[in-house]
């Protein structure tokens, strides 16, 4: 099959620019009063409630379109969960236990000999905050370039055009717009029984923030923070137990890459315990004990631990907003429901990110945004998410788009399946990191890439060749035709399509 044509390239951005006939009412009063009385007002365009990745990123949008943007953000910092307490520091405390365990661990293979490795945990801990600060500044920086106007405090719906604000301040401000757009993210989710405090038993916002290194940690949950705060923690001397109710860790992983990334954890000494229920937890003592037995029932035993990390899961978070008041819609989730262009089932207000149903992850969220604010000003927007990328931050990393080779089979679909090994590529050689795989699923007609899946350190940067592929309907062929330069890690997704269609050069 021929790569896409150039024609077909082009037709795509013409459909990404369809323009509906323009709305001449776009322009509405936005009005901020102190206790409900009117104080003034100004033209603005679009309301946003909540300032983490898919409401900051709505406003920067809208405000690029020329639309008069206001954004409310309860936390007094921008960026939301993702860059307050969520993707960022974790990201920087992967990163900062990495080198530490490469420096006791694998600088000696490469002639590299350090006589003594510590850990200084507060040094670890005030780097993860100065990045934070400093992004979260960053955004406001934005926002001050866009002429979005930014109202910190607590925003609830009075009516589908009024929103009242208590600011961090202490006042109460109403906020008034034609088209509000909730963006509030999401929130841990919480298990029966069990009380975070944020010391002995945590959630993922407490685990970035740990003053001491336990030395047992149980994580209670086998998804991607659970496994990515593990690995933090495991590297840095805490021996780690990972409880899981299912029967896999990340169920929505393909099958074959997840069982070689159980075995590469288990290398690193994190252990597991699926299928496993939690029944009970004890933090009255110095540690915690918690009490489990197998999923379908069965004998109980204790399970010792300094620190517990419930990672459960997250659940939208719309508590306080009185959407029952104006009577949006939602789920038995509590997730919101909308339509294509992401309009609620009241006019004027719509809903983007975590608080909808699709995938929770930050990225899908600032693609909500830029897609909801492009049709209220007339445009086109899309978001597709069935090529929308998960990144799984330990290491090696697992990355991933697309259909997993269970779904096809589930599906009905047929498909040819490619793999190649980080053993037989070059640059992995080369830097000794050979662990892992790229593995494609393609249609077996019509070769067109269905689905890409990547374990290798840095997979979170390797995937994105895939997901161009995917979304312009790539064949395996098409990938297979790229010059790719030597020696690099992503030479292994060119190899893994050659055999996807045809045979690998270098297996």
């Amino acid at each position: 099959m021929a790569m896409a044509s150039l024609a077909r390239r082009k037709a795509y951005f013409l459909t990404r620019n369809i323009s509906n006939s323009p709305t001449d009412a776009l322009r509405f009063s936005l009005s901020l009063t102190r206790g409900f009385a009117s104080s003034g007002s100004d033209d603005n365009d679009v309301v946003i409630i909540g300032g983490g990745p898919g409401g900051y990123v709505a406003a920067i949008k809208a405000a690029q379109l020329g639309l008069k943007t206001t954004c409310i953000e309860k936390r007094g910092a921008l960026g939301g969960t993702c860059l307050n307490v969520g993707c960022i520091p974790s990201k920087a405390l992967l990163h900062s236990s990495h080198m530490y365990h490469e420096a006791k661990h694998v600088f000696a293979n490469h002639g590299v000999k350090v006589s003594s490795v510590e850990v200084d945990l507060p040094a670890m801990l005030a780097q993860k905050d100065t990045a934070v600060k400093n992004l979260t500044r960053g955004v406001e920086g934005l926002f001050k370039k866009n002429k979005v106007n930014y109202v910190k405090g607590y925003g609830k719906f009075l009516s589908p055009s009024e929103v009242s604000v208590d600011t961090i301040d202490g006042e109460n401000l109403v906020v008034k717009g034609k088209h509000i757009i909730v963006a509030t993210g999401s929130d841990v989710k919480s298990l029966p029984g069990i009380t975070i405090d944020e010391k002995k038993i945590v959630s993922s916002t407490g685990a970035l923030s740990l003053t001491e290194i336990p030395k047992k940690l149980i994580v209670i949950g086998a998804g991607y923070i659970g496994l990515e705060m593990g690995s933090v923690w495991g590297r840095l001397g805490s021996e780690v137990t990972v409880v899981e109710f299912a029967a896999d860790i990340v169920p929505a992983m393909d099958g074959e890459i997840r069982k070689q990334f159980q075995r590469s954890l288990e290398k690193q000494k994190m252990k597991f315990m699926l299928k496993t229920k939690v029944v009970g937890v004890d933090s009255s003592g110095d540690g915690v004990k918690l009490i489990v037995e197998p999923a379908e029932g069965g004998e109980k035993t204790t399970l010792e631990a300094d620190v517990v990390l419930v990672s459960a899961g997250r659940t939208p978070f719309t508590s306080g907003l009185d959407l029952e008041k104006i009577g949006v819609e939602t789920d038995k989730g509590g997730r919101i429901l909308v339509n294509e262009r992401f309009s609620t089932n009241v006019s004027g207000v719509y809903a983007i990110g975590d608080v909808i149903p699709g995938p929770m992850l930050a990225h899908k969220a600032e693609e909500d945004g830029v897609a909801c604010v492009e049709f209220i000003a007339g445009k086109h927007g899309h978001v597709d998410y069935d090529k929308v990328p998960g990144v799984v931050y330990t290491y090696p990393e697992v990355a991933s788009v697309g259909k997993t080779e269970e779904q096809l089979k589930k599906e009905g679909v047929s498909y040819n399946v490619g793999k190649f090994p980080f053993m037989a590529n070059s640059r992995a050689k080369a830097i000794d990191t050979v662990e892992g795989l790229v593995k494609i699923l393609a249609d077996k007609e019509t070769d067109k890439i269905l689905g890409v899946h990547i374990m290798s350190p840095n997979a979170g940067e390797l995937i994105h060749e895939a997901v161009l592929a995917i979304n312009y309907d790539a064949s395996s062929e098409d990938i297979a035709r790229v010059c790719h330069a030597h020696p690099t890690m992503s030479e292994a997704i060119k190899e893994a399509a050659m055999a996807t269609y045809d045979k690998p050069i270098h297996m």
